[in-house]
């Protein structure tokens, strides 16, 4: 890291503007001089040459109060103390607890008191540093019942994984996928070094990924297996543009949702090309490509390879299944009402009333809020057939050492890669839940 003797940044080794020259040299205060200090540190880490002013609004990954954070939560105090907000509004991942729809048990509450202790603390923190309100809790912001929906080309400093691929690849906005923290002392300083996936050389792609499935293929998976061959590489992705329509619409939005967040969970994929799909690749084809960009052919038989190896982490891998999680991210509109559908009609097929494993569907709450609203009559009957509907994070549920002993099973490629969930695809987990069994689900 360069810098003085003293620590203090090296003003020279970008290019700061006089402003921000005056902020470093503690002109605003000594707690925005650190949190200058703190970004020019950070920039220069990755050679940034200057620091460039955010434009969208902010989304920040920490969303949970745990007691290991209490030099982050300190942090927080002296901003406060200081005057210090951010610039925008900002909108947070999901909470790690939810009581009013998640059943817990004793030993469940007294965990998660113990583990996630400071939340209240720490959410009227993010309410006195701008949190938007008390709704705004989701890793999906960016869908337009959220608002939180950045313009092609914004600059942003994002850091939720997930969030950030999906920003980059569906929307065209730059983010790098920034450490948490970082994203809020850029966002209250109102500027993020450029380097990386705000630049235009550092978007153009070092992977050409050729799809030659049969069908379109779950975006899960194929999500996983880009993210296993390319990792932090940007990969354009031929091949799909036969099955996907518009980057705008919906079932388009869910597929490059979930395939983003495989990539960037099961390798550090923050940015995506898809063919005729995704608007700078819709613009400028495959001039996209770097020279010497390597070659990944993906078929349906290397999707079932992938799929195969994934390991089965139960503590009984032989246990019946007691709890699903979808929608790791959250779900669209159109997957809360698709998931509903599919879950009732596979009770009708078999005649049974209810679902025999614990299903929960995770959703923004504001996507949760106009689903009963368009369909009341659907979300009634889910609820009489077991279906649950939450708006935590499911990872967060998991990362309960009790939650790790139950067998959980998921479709979400995140959630299998970060905790002990077992994966299904979609089609396979509805005969398990109906039955619950794993023994149902297609071989």
């Amino acid at each position: 890291m360069r810098g003085s003797a003293t620590g203090t940044p090296d003003a020279e080794a970008l290019e700061l503007t006089p402003d921000e020259r005056a902020v470093l040299a503690g002109e605003r205060g000594e707690v925005l001089r650190r949190a200058m200090a703190s970004v020019v540190r950070y920039g220069e880490t990755f050679d940034a040459r200057r620091l460039v002013a955010i434009e969208g609004a902010p989304h920040l990954v920490t969303s949970f109060g745990t007691g290991t954070m209490k030099p982050f939560f300190a942090m927080l105090d002296e901003l406060i103390a200081a005057g210090a907000r951010s610039e925008r509004p900002f909108t947070v991942n999901p909470r790690p607890v939810d009581r009013a729809s998640v059943r817990y048990g004793l030993a469940d509450r007294v965990a998660l008191r113990l583990l996630y202790g400071e939340q209240k603390r720490y959410e009227r923190q993010l309410a006195a540093l701008g949190l938007r309100d008390g709704d705004a809790f989701t890793c999906t912001c960016y869908l337009p019942e959220i608002g939180n929906t950045p313009a092609r080309d914004a600059v942003l400093a994002w850091s939720e994984s997930s969030a950030v691929v999906f920003a980059n690849s569906a929307l065209g906005a730059r983010t790098n996928r920034n450490a948490a923290g970082i994203d809020l002392l850029c966002n209250v300083l109102g500027e993020a070094p450029e380097f990386g996936l705000l630049t235009d050389g550092g978007r153009r792609a070092t992977w050409l990924v050729d799809v030659r499935t049969q069908a379109l293929p779950e975006a899960q998976l194929l999500g996983s297996a880009v993210g296993q061959r390319v990792v932090d590489g940007v990969p354009y992705i031929t091949g799909l543009d036969r099955w996907l329509g518009p980057a705008g619409d919906d079932a388009t939005v869910a597929y490059l949702k979930d395939m983003g967040a495989a990539a960037a969970s099961n390798g550090a994929v923050g940015l995506f090309h898809v063919e005729g799909v995704t608007p700078e690749a819709r613009d400028a084809g495959r001039e996209l490509l770097a020279d010497g960009a390597s070659r990944y052919v993906t078929d349906d038989g290397e999707l079932e390879r992938v799929l195969r190896a994934y390991p089965v982490v139960w503590a009984r891998p032989d246990a019946a299944p007691e709890l699903c999680f979808i929608g790791c991210p959250h779900l669209t509109s159109g997957q809360l009402a698709g998931w509903t559908e599919r879950a009732l009609d596979a009770l009708l097929d078999a005649g049974r009333p209810r679902l025999a494993v614990e299903t929960y569907l995770c959703a923004a709450p504001q996507v949760q809020a106009a689903f009963r609203s368009g369909h009341g009559a659907t979300h009634a009957a889910a609820v009489r057939a077991g279906l649950r509907f939450t708006s935590l994070c499911p990872l967060m549920f998991m990362s309960n050492p009790l939650a790790r002993r139950r067998a959980v099973v998921t479709t979400s490629a995140k959630l299998r890669t970060y905790t002990t969930a077992r994966y299904f695809r979609d089609a396979d987990v509805l005969p398990v839940l109906v039955s619950g069994t794993v023994e149902a689900a297609p071989s």
